[in-house]
């Protein structure tokens, strides 16, 4: 079977952890920050773990990772 190809857009969105879950940035964070507050904006930096539906998913995409 041949090699699979990486979704390049996934590989630089999505880390794998040693336990297998995907790690995530938070969205929101881009532009448009002035009408955020301070809190919003400090939370939105922390990282968090894909959804459990999107995990099959996001793995097919990032196949080697």
């Amino acid at each position: 079977m041949p090699k699979l190809k990486t979704h390049t857009g996934a590989k630089k969105r999505f880390r794998v952890t040693k336990n297998g879950k995907i790690k995530r940035a938070k969205a929101y964070k881009s532009h448009i920050l002035n009408k955020k507050d301070t809190k919003r904006k400090r939370g939105l930096r922390q990282a968090t773990y894909a959804d459990k539906t999107n995990v099959a998913a996001i793995k097919h995409l990032i196949p080697y990772k």
